[in-house]
């Protein structure tokens, strides 16, 4: 169509017009942008349907809406791809930045940017090199992690309870195992059964190894040992255990793996990562478990020897045994003449013993005689006892009557003196107010209060005043009563 309407554009153009003419009469239909653009992509997609395109990817970018955009490109051009999201998830091989592959998809345009691109809707790598050179760059990515280091190994028990295999139920992998495991020592199987090639594989083998992780949490025993199989095929066949995500499974895995991939010359990125790699799945099943009968032949050798080493080694004790008994003699003998040898020792030992007390009580003997009677010497010490007791007895009754006489005479003494007396003929005490003895007027001041104490335990307060005023003192009444005359007693002050 695109053909007939430049055809039609050229025979007008031939024909001698002038521009305004050719303008106003031109048959070219008209397009707007869109419907240019539309009709370019359906003329494209109708005449590039299916195609298949062999180039290296370039430009790799997974949206967030789990699209992939990218380029194909080679020495001489670069087109532009898009793998949609329902279809990523089924490629059978993981897009990376130069890899070469063959996509087959068709040829669309994007008319925002009005530019060609390549919807995938399969994609292969192109050829076994290529292949091989993405698994040896995923290889050396992986060991670069630490991810196939020796010390990451984990020792493979010598005869596990319960073995966890890992293949297809319906393959005769799985029988071969389980016929080898019954031959050599019967186990405990666990089967999770996984797809082994295809779209699906490495996912379920993945989800597989790190389900046996926590199957304990559903109630059921963890193994002790695991078993990653499948039987031979081709490179790609066996593309599921060269997955990154089944790598790292393998190496983040706590229970021991054995991985028996293909046949002996086929090898992938798990069995760098497994504990153990066999070379079949029958060998694995051999690597896993040894030989029951074996070990009980082994186990009785190993006790048959025991015994004669037992054997030889009583024998031996007992020939060192004999020989000492021969140099040793009659033991009867020898404790006969040792009981004998006791017997004389015990006699000088009591002849000696009787010795050491005589010569010790001759000391205490002499000294017996030189001593008194107790009895004698406690009746003469009682009656010095009496004697002294009447003595003590006399004398306490003539120093208690001398005390009693000189305290009544100081009894008398301190009434005598007592200030009291003084108080009875007529004389006071007087005290400041802090209740000291006034001696001298001189002490005290104008104002001062004092306490005046006479015979009868009377007390008077009374204030000093001014010591340059005449004091009157009031006549006393005479008395009826015939009194002694008064007697100069001075003054107080």
């Amino acid at each position: 169509m695109a053909n007939k309407d430049a055809q039609n554009t050229m025979t007008q153009s031939d024909t001698p017009k002038s521009s305004t003419e050719s303008v106003s009469r031109s048959n070219v239909p008209e397009f707007s942008v869109g419907d240019l653009a539309f009709s370019l992509k359906k003329t494209l997609e109708d005449n590039f349907g299916r195609v298949r395109v062999r180039g290296e990817l370039s430009r790799v970018s997974i949206a967030g809406s789990g699209h992939m955009y990218s380029s194909l490109k080679d020495e001489n051009a670069v087109i532009d791809a898009v793998c949609w999201k329902g279809v990523m998830s089924k490629l059978t091989i993981k897009p990376e930045e130069g890899l070469e592959v063959i996509c087959t998809g068709r040829i669309s345009t994007f008319p925002q940017r009005s530019n060609y691109q390549l919807i995938i809707e399969s994609m292969e790598l192109a050829g076994e090199g290529a292949l091989l050179k993405m698994l040896e760059d995923r290889r050396k990515k992986l060991a670069a992690e630490g991810l196939f280091d020796v010390n990451r190994k984990k020792k493979i028990p010598f005869i596990p309870h319960t073995i966890g295999i890992i293949t297809s139920p319906t393959g005769a992998v799985i029988r071969d195992i389980l016929h080898r495991l019954n031959d050599r020592f019967p186990r405990n199987v666990m089967l999770w059964p996984v797809l082994v090639q295809g779209e699906n594989a490495a996912n379920q083998v993945a989800t597989a190894i790190r389900g046996f992780q926590n199957i304990d949490q559903n109630g059921l025993a963890k193994p002790d040992l695991l078993i990653v199989a499948r039987g031979g095929g081709s490179l790609e066949d066996l593309m599921p255990f060269n997955d990154e995500d089944v790598v790292r499974a393998i190496s983040e895995s706590a229970i021991p793996i054995i991985s028996a991939i293909g046949h002996e010359t086929d090898t992938t990125l798990s069995d760098f990562a497994a504990d153990l790699r066999a070379p079949t799945p029958t060998g694995a099943a051999e690597m896993a478990v040894p030989v029951r009968s074996e070990l009980i032949t082994q186990i009785l050798g190993l006790e048959q020897r025991l015994i004669s080493s037992c054997a030889r080694a009583l024998n031996d004790r007992r020939n060192k045994l004999d020989a000492a008994n021969a140099r040793l003699g009659d033991p009867s003998r020898i404790l006969q003449a040792q009981s004998q040898r006791l017997d004389h020792l015990n006699d000088k030992l009591r002849a000696a013993f009787s010795k050491f007390i005589d010569v010790k009580q001759r000391p205490f003997i002499a000294c017996a005689a030189g001593l008194r009677a107790p009895q004698n010497r406690v009746t003469e010490a009682q009656k010095t006892l009496n004697r002294i007791d009447q003595q003590l007895n006399t004398l306490g009754i003539k120093l208690t009557d001398t005390r009693t006489q000189t305290i009544k005479h100081l009894g008398k003494m301190l009434e005598a003196y007592s200030f009291k007396n003084t108080l009875k003929r007529g004389y006071s005490v007087v005290r400041d107010q802090n209740g000291t003895l006034v001696t001298n007027s001189a002490i005290l001041n104008t104002g001062d209060i004092i306490d005046i104490e006479f015979a009868q335990n009377n007390h008077v307060k009374a204030a000093i005043g001014d010591k340059a005023q005449k004091t009157k003192i009031p006549p006393k009444k005479p008395s009826s009563k015939k009194t002694n005359p008064p007697v100069d007693q001075g003054s107080l002050f």
